[in-house]
């Protein structure tokens, strides 16, 4: 694997948790949250097989669980693609169209 590539949708969670974290928790707790989500992101490239599989909320999909948040990706061809990055919420709907 040579990398990751957040969707749009996961880069859109990315942005809000991000938010919500320096309003919630201040800046200083909400970088060092958003630092350990982007090691995540080079630990699942690094070994990409530790996580299982999720079929049940999307074909292919794998997640990751970091703090209070899931990180769904698919293994490509080239790289790991980072389709969302959930936290509590239902996942009723949000995999609609997660490819792109």
């Amino acid at each position: 694997m040579t990398g990751y590539r957040l969707s749009d949708r996961a880069l859109a969670d990315l942005d809000q948790l991000y938010e919500h974290g320096i309003h919630n928790f201040g800046l200083r707790q909400a970088d060092g949250y958003y630092d350990g989500l982007i090691a995540r992101f080079q630990a699942i490239v690094d070994n990409p097989l530790q996580w299982r599989r999720v079929d049940e909320v999307g074909e292919g999909l794998r997640r990751s669980v970091f703090g209070s948040h899931s990180i769904y990706y698919l293994i490509d061809a080239d790289d790991i693609a980072i389709v969302r990055i959930l936290g509590y919420q239902e996942l009723g709907g949000s995999f609609d169209k997660a490819k792109k």
